[in-house]
């Protein structure tokens, strides 16, 4: 038994980190009906920022505000000016075409540009144990769950209460009508797309201790993220967390349990369960549109 707690609470901390990027996922879709594939890099490369900014010199809480500043500009505006907004009018299949090819660009251009070895991050908590009833649980972990899921409970406190966010509702539920009742469309958009910068950078600043810096490392991250994205509901932000959790867990459990060669498999059988018995997700709403 105490081996399973311990195996939870670890899958606990890394679910919620493939919950901030699941999260991501949801909210693009929702505001501009865009899935990016290229999601698991837009983690990837804010972490091989935080890493140059610290090499000049910045500490970790200055070069995760610096990235944040560049992600936004970068993989918020630029994504969305230069990408997304040329090839939607054109429909779901070229953005999700130019997103895997940009997943594969950012890849080997860090791999180029910096390295293709592992580098490593500085974690943001400190190196302290718990030992609770016999379960020992680092102060990594612990701090990784509290702030991954406080980020995205903030998010989704954002979209419900305030005036921005239920605008970035209406947006995403009916454009047309939101334009009519004065709602700046293109700017609620832009606002998705930043958040989700935003998030993609916690969420490197929460992966990057524990998985090193890799040119590769969003490849696996993207995958579950989506697939997390897919089992809660891809049109329910809450559902990003649910999603996100399982998977961590349910990966952890597998890896000890059955064998750790299906660790990486854990996420696709229930995404696929899921799909079966219940194709809009555990805390997804039925809808015409589908992914």
């Amino acid at each position: 038994m105490t081996d399973f707690l311990q195996l939870f609470f670890s899958g606990l901390a890394t679910g919620a980190i493939y919950a901030l990027a699941a999260l991501g996922f949801t909210l693009l879709w929702q505001a501009s009906g865009t899935i990016n594939f290229a999601q698991g890099e837009f983690v990837m490369l804010p972490a091989f920022a935080m890493l140059a900014f610290m090499s000049f010199g910045a500490p970790l809480a200055v070069s995760f505000v610096l990235t944040i500043a560049v992600a936004v500009g970068v993989l918020g505006w630029a994504f969305k000016r230069g990408l997304v907004d040329p090839l939607l009018k054109y429909g779901m299949m070229p953005i999700v075409v130019a997103t895997i090819g940009l997943s594969i660009a950012m890849r080997n251009g860090v791999r180029a540009a910096y390295s293709a070895e592992a580098q490593p991050f500085p974690s943001l908590f400190p190196d302290k144990l718990f030992n609770v009833a016999g379960v020992t649980i680092t102060m990594g972990d612990l701090g990784t769950f509290v702030l991954a899921v406080a980020i995205v409970l903030a998010t989704q406190a954002f979209l419900v209460k305030t005036v921005t966010g239920r605008a970035m509702q209406a947006v995403a539920q009916n454009t047309e009508s939101a334009s009519v009742l004065g709602i700046n469309v293109p700017r609620m958009v832009f606002y998705t797309f930043a958040i989700n910068a935003a998030l993609a950078v916690a969420a490197a600043l929460l992966v990057t201790p524990t998985y090193l810096a890799k040119f590769d490392m969003g490849e696996s991250l993207g995958s579950k993220a989506f697939f997390a994205a897919i089992i809660g509901g891809f049109n329910n932000s809450r559902g990003a967390l649910v999603g996100g959790l399982i998977v961590g867990v349910a990966e952890n459990l597998a890896a000890a349990y059955i064998s750790p060669a299906y660790k990486d498999a854990v996420a696709l059988v229930i995404f696929m369960v899921v799909i079966l018995f219940k194709p809009q997700g555990l805390l997804g709403k039925k809808e015409e549109r589908k992914v």
